[in-house]
């Protein structure tokens, strides 16, 4: 019997890791401007250059892949997916990059961005936006480690200004927010909560700042937080104003895989953030769900990314394609930053 019982709960556990079959794709409606063929004319080899740099890339470094979703995540959330998180600041103010939130953002994840749209326009010339770049680098990030393939809508046209950083702030929820804090947040720009559960899915590969989880381990242990789990990563931060990172999946670190949500029901989770969506009713069923299933959680996570990456994107005659990702057509001495409320800030 206790052999019969060992067999089952292997081949059971064999069945929730293995590979997900293929899957038909579930999708958003498309934006208005948006299309799967958009650039099937001007740039046919445009998702095998994307690919292929960053294939090559990711056997030299594999945390870019983590690096990028990040960067594409910080800019959708931010006045649309324009690509001005990636412009540099200028005469007339800081730019996102500078904003809190945007501090951990890895430099190389830029230079990888404004790499891939020279190799493109080596190719095809100036026809692909920054916005749509990061979109792509981002999918690819996705499926190179792992993850889904899944399709997406381009014709992203690129923002002609950056959010000021209280509008970057208030746009990006703290890794300290629980729930109930970052529904309101998503709610503004149309996400709900399986979209939370199934996008927080992302920290399935990367690395997270001691900072970013030091009110869960100074002055003493969250109770929501496993004991031998907090142990390690007082070994790893030492002081509440530690450097170091950390993994935020201790399971399949570089793996885009369900291994987080596991993470999480072993209260293993890493920020407040995280852990919560354990602990919350609201969220509790769907990391369940997707523990128990990386084929549902593959399918709800590209159809998150797809809502997401459509958020107030600008498009035909809106925007620009700009030949530097880093900077404004014609230079970015005029750029004027945008305010929470969408209105030209001075400075």
């Amino acid at each position: 019997m206790a052999s019969l019982l060992l067999c089952f709960l292997v081949s059971a556990l064999a069945l929730i890791s293995s590979p997900p079959p293929a899957l038909s794709q579930s999708l958003p409606p498309i934006v208005n401007g948006l299309s799967f063929s958009f650039y099937k004319s001007s740039c046919p080899e445009l998702d095998s250059i994307v690919r292929k740099f960053l294939k090559q890339q990711f056997k030299k470094d594999i945390g870019l892949a983590a690096a990028l979703l990040r960067v594409h995540f910080h800019d959708c959330f931010v006045q649309g997916c324009d690509g001005s998180v990636l412009l540099d600041g200028s005469a007339s103010g800081p730019s996102e990059k500078n904003a809190p939130p945007n501090l951990t953002l890895r430099p190389e994840a830029f230079k990888a961005i404004n790499d891939i749209r020279a190799l493109i326009d080596s190719k095809c010339g100036s026809v692909v936006s920054c916005a749509d770049v990061l979109a792509l680098a981002a999918r690819d990030s996705v499926s190179l480690s792992g993850g889904p393939r899944y399709k997406v809508p381009l014709g992203r046209r690129d923002g002609l200004t950056f959010a000021t950083r209280n509008a970057t702030v208030a746009s990006l929820p703290a890794p300290t927010f629980n729930v109930s804090a970052i529904l309101p947040v998503l709610a503004r720009i149309n996400l709900d909560a399986a979209d939370l559960v199934a996008l927080s899915g992302g920290h399935t590969i990367g690395r997270g700042h001691c900072a970013s989880f030091s009110n869960r381990i100074f002055p003493s242990r969250d109770p929501t937080m496993d004991q031998t789990f907090f142990n390690n990563l007082r070994g790893t931060c030492p002081s509440s104003n530690s450097t170091n990172t950390t993994v935020l999946d201790i399971r399949s670190p570089n793996v885009f895989d369900n291994k987080y949500y596991v993470d999480l029901m072993n209260r293993q989770g890493l920020f407040t953030s995280d852990e919560d969506l354990y602990m919350d009713s609201r969220t509790k069923q769907t990391v369940l769900d997707f523990a128990l299933n990386q084929s549902l959680f593959f399918e709800k996570s590209s159809f998150s990314m797809v809502k997401m990456g459509q958020l107030s994107v600008l498009t035909g005659g809106n925007g620009e394609i700009r030949t530097n990702c880093s900077a404004r057509n014609g230079g970015s001495i005029s750029m004027l930053p945008v305010d929470e409320e969408g209105e030209t800030a001075a400075y």
